[in-house]
């Protein structure tokens, strides 16, 4: 990995500290913290980012036990944006945004400069046709482990957020 992509790849802690909203009157009226990178199209910095963008989602959900969902979900979201949506084009960039609340919820999304592709046509990973595939779970991981995902432009842009009281992955269903 060049030295390049490690500093691109990098939170600006100064960034992350700086509310971008003081508050928002829809949902909630909870004050968050809102990041927005950019990421390479190497899969090679996947694990380095996503490390470093769990640990400040951490600071706002310091007692949930989900934070893994979190974790692979946002690993699952930006390996198929780089992979699938940008067909690993060096001079193709992947656009993240993250905003954590106050109390504990986390919104994520992942954004990819490829054509997008029906969502709803990906194979279930669960039906016996498919158990034994290689690949094909990471749309299904996203929808099972985070509470709300939405698809926009194509299947090029995800949505994904994790409530900051959701329930045990036990209560929760494939969307």
């Amino acid at each position: 990995m060049s030295e390049g992509i490690t500093i691109e790849h990098k939170l600006n802690a100064e960034e992350m500290s700086q509310p971008r909203v003081a508050s928002r009157g829809s949902r909630s009226s909870a004050s968050f913290v809102a990041v927005r990178t950019t990421v390479p199209s190497y899969v090679d910095v996947v694990s380095p980012f996503v490390r470093e963008l769990m640990r400040f989602i951490s600071k706002f959900r310091v007692a949930h036990g989900d934070n893994f969902e979190i974790d692979l979900a946002l690993r699952e979201a930006i390996v198929n944006a780089i992979v699938h949506g940008n067909q690993e084009n060096p001079r193709k960039r992947v656009y993240v945004n993250c905003r954590c609340s106050a109390d504990g919820e986390v919104s994520i999304t992942v954004e990819d400069e490829g054509d997008g592709f029906e969502h709803d046509s990906v194979p279930d990973p669960t039906s016996p046709y498919n158990r034994l595939r290689t690949h094909g779970r990471g749309i299904y991981l996203i929808k099972t482990l985070m509470d709300e995902v939405v698809f926009e432009q194509g299947g090029s842009v995800v949505h994904m957020r994790k409530r900051a009281n959701a329930g045990s992955d036990a209560t929760r269903k494939a969307q």
